[in-house]
């Protein structure tokens, strides 16, 4: 027998340790079942696999420590979706491997011994318990296209001084969204992701025709998970997302004029938007989101013709909103808690001849209730009178913003974005002036009264000292 291929079968139970017996069998695939208990170490008898595709199972355990050396000819091993705890193989000098899938496990550990696997093209540890340093031994692997550590415990700075002239030189995907990293974007893989700079529209395909069958990529595009079962060339995406990476936007960055998907979302960056992003002419998606730029929005963004996703939204951007070419394509969700911007998509309108703000009337929508990106106002409780003082936000599933007043005029002015982690609790108190009664967010002349601008108020609001937070 060459093949054994029975795909959602709802087999239960261990995988049989006579499967060693079949010396024969070329490809076993053994995905989407109920296989239980660990991999038996008799699989390591079959020398002549290429393909190992036992993904999306109930295996646990460790992986059997003779898998890494037991066969030169395996070009895919797939476990994806189990619960192994542990890869203690030792991969040998021989390692033929092009196709690497653990994610959604339980490991804690990647084996420095994989760096024997010169061939990679394709590594996914995604979704595991994985701790440490970034791996930057994987530079040297020269046709590695795809590294994906999404969702690991991964601490600690990518900026680490190599010898490597050019590390990673044909990567396409990197995705290391939610771990802990800090510190600079990695200036120097910008400079140098040779994946990135002039792909051509070709396929890349693993060694054997065969082999591309079960070839499959769990990618996040557009904001949306999506699982790809062929890797073109010019699928090109960098994924920084919920991690503690600081300072700038390198403006090296422009040097990739080949990447199509890029996410810096839910960090501490700083400065302004650079204006060489505007030199990535086939950029298809951008999410700066939830990170303390500021600044104004480059109009070289206008000339983005492919961008079909943008979102800017919880900064401290300024200024008017372009309105050219691609640019009046996004909504107001791509904008939302900048507090100085202003455009005809926001509530706060830019300065009139006159100098004047224009706001939005009584007359506007007083639902209370903002849709963007996944965030909802709520108010929970009130303090007494008519001005909330204090109030609990209950739990979220990504992110909240507290409102305190019906009023649009208030609404758009006092809103108040804060983030909460699912299964928290999280108390807010709002000492500004509006909500402590010294000015009437329903009587407009109250704010004049107190010589303040309603633009002002919102700076008492989102400054960070006045507003305080404590964990309960």
């Amino acid at each position: 027998m060459s093949f054994l291929i029975p795909v959602q079968n709802q087999f239960t139970g261990p995988i049989p340790s006579a499967i060693g017996n079949m010396s024969e069998l070329a490809y076993l695939v053994l995905p989407h079942n109920k296989f239980s208990g660990e991999i038996p170490s008799s699989i390591c008898d079959l020398r002549l696999l290429p393909l190992l595709h036992l993904a999306d199972n109930n295996l646990e355990g460790q992986i059997p420590k003779c898998l890494g050396n037991f066969n030169s000819s395996l070009l895919l091993l797939n476990l994806g979706g189990n619960k192994i705890t542990a890869l203690q193989s030792t991969f040998a000098k021989v390692c033929s491997l092009q196709s690497l899938n653990l994610n959604g496990n339980k490991l804690e550990g990647i084996p420095h011994s994989l760096i024997n696997c010169q061939r990679l093209q394709n590594i996914d540890f995604s979704d595991n318990e994985i701790r440490g340093a970034f791996p930057f031994w994987m530079e040297t692997f020269p046709q590695l296209r795809v590294l994906i550590l999404r969702s690991n415990k991964l601490n600690g700075t990518m900026l680490e001084a190599s010898k490597i002239e050019h590390p990673f030189p044909k990567l396409q995907v990197l995705d290391i969204t939610r771990n802990v990293f800090v510190g600079s974007l990695p200036d120097r893989y910008f400079k140098n992701f040779g994946g990135m700079i002039d792909a051509k529209d070709n396929l890349t395909r693993v060694q054997k025709d065969v082999l591309q069958r079960f070839f499959d990529l769990s990618v996040t595009l557009k904001g949306l998970d999506q699982t790809l079962w062929r890797l073109l060339d010019t699928l090109t995406t960098i994924h920084f997302s919920s991690n503690n990476f600081s300072g700038s936007i390198p403006v090296s960055i422009c040097n990739l004029n080949s990447l199509r998907y890029l996410n810096l979302s839910r960090n501490t960056l700083t400065g302004g938007i650079t204006l060489s992003l505007g030199n990535i002419s086939i950029l298809e998606s951008l999410d700066l989101s939830w990170n303390r730029l500021s600044g104004k929005i480059p109009s070289d963004l206008t000339g983005l013709t492919f961008l079909s996703k943008l979102n800017l939204s919880m900064n401290n951007l300024v200024g008017q909103i372009p309105q050219s070419k691609q640019f009046s394509t996004f909504q107001n969700d791509s904008y939302v808690g900048n507090w100085g911007l202003c455009g005809v998509l926001l509530t706060k309108q830019c300065e009139t001849t006159d100098g004047k703000l224009t706001f939005p009337t009584e007359d506007d929508d007083e639902s209370g209730f903002i849709d963007g990106f996944g965030w909802r106002c709520v108010v929970m409780g009130y303090g007494s009178g008519f001005f909330p003082t204090e109030f609990i936000v209950g739990e979220v599933q990504v992110s909240e913003a507290c409102e305190v007043a019906k009023s649009s005029w208030y609404r758009a002015v006092v809103s108040i974005p804060i983030e909460v982690k699912s299964g928290e609790m999280e108390k807010v108190q709002c000492p500004c002036k509006v909500c402590t009664g010294e000015i009437n967010p329903r009587d407009r002349s109250s704010a004049v009264a107190a010589n303040a601008d309603p633009s002002a108020v919102v700076a008492d609001v989102v400054d960070g000292p006045r507003l305080e937070r404590s964990r309960r």
